[in-house]
């Protein structure tokens, strides 16, 4: 069970954030595409960098704690981080733009 340690946070902060998107309709999902546009240039800074720690030697990640998959010697654990972390705080600042009426961008 442990070697899900890393998934189950992950999946247990976008169920923590969901409610901000059905509750609020902060329509995060509903706007796919600009969702996939602000992550890609996240994903693949911290990916690199991620990828470049592991090769200096400057962290590594306990064989306990994840499923053992990896691509590219990057586990897919850290890679879905990448992607709900991000997630998870749009969320949460689009369901502050909602709740206090604020505008932003092209929506004005």
């Amino acid at each position: 069970m442990t070697s899900l340690a890393y998934l189950l946070v992950l999946v247990a902060c976008l169920v923590g954030t969901a409610p901000l998107e059905l509750v609020l309709g902060t329509r995060v999902y509903a706007r796919w595409r600009r969702l996939l546009l602000t992550l890609a240039p996240v994903v693949a800074v911290f990916v690199v960098w991620d990828l470049l720690a592991i090769r200096a030697g400057h962290w590594d990640f306990d064989p306990t704690q994840v499923t053992g998959l990896a691509l590219g010697g990057l586990p897919v654990e850290e890679l879905l981080f990448f992607v709900a972390i991000p997630i998870c705080a749009i969320l949460t600042l689009e369901a502050v733009r909602a709740v206090k009426g604020w505008t932003v961008g092209d929506e004005r």
